[in-house]
């Protein structure tokens, strides 16, 4: 039997949307120019993978089966937007883990131009530079499945969104495997 609540779970799907997009687009505006010495310094791949990452999520497919509307009932409705909602809700998700990956490495990036003062590496800056290596490493290992889903949570609930059809992060998490494989 329908719950009455399929209005409030379309509209779900849009906020999770419109935060995807938004993990998008700032992903898509950092693009490294790196000179030749430094395309293979460790921030630089970051951004790289982050880049190729973010339109890895892009291109994934919609499942066939949530883009078929749903027959007369509305139960069948009801099963389709929590799906829909789980699909957005792990897409969100993979582009906002790889949103701060990115801007770890732009703040690694940064800490180098400031270290560097434009030009080329120096000997009495090597502990700087290596310092900078170690925060980005540091950064990273700080963005964890967790603390992402949590700061999802906090924030939702802080603006005041309807949860009750989000899914967990062990459900996310599945749903990311199965769209891999």
């Amino acid at each position: 039997m329908a719950d009455g609540l399929n209005e409030a779970r379309a509209l779900r799907i849009t906020e999770i949307m419109t935060e995807f997009q938004s993990f998008q687009r700032r992903i898509a505006e950092y693009a490294p120019n790196p000179s030749p010495e430094e395309y293979f310094e460790e921030g630089y791949e970051v951004l790289r993978q982050c880049r190729a990452e973010a339109q890895a999520v892009l291109v994934v497919p919609y499942p066939a089966e949530l883009s078929q509307v749903p027959s007369g009932s509305g139960d069948a409705e009801k099963r389709q937007l929590q799906r829909i909602i789980l699909d957005a809700s792990a897409r969100r998700f993979q582009s906002k883990k790889i949103y701060l990956r990115a801007v770890a490495a732009i703040r690694w990036s940064n800490a180098r131009n400031t270290i560097r003062q434009g030009g080329k590496p120096l000997q009495q800056q090597t502990v700087l530079l290596q310092q900078a290596n170690t925060n980005l490493r540091t950064e990273l290992a700080a963005i964890t499945d967790a603390r992402i889903y949590n700061e999802f949570r906090q924030t939702d609930s802080q603006a005041g969104y309807w949860l009750q059809d989000d899914p967990s992060l062990t459900t996310i998490l599945n749903w990311i495997r199965s769209q891999a494989s």
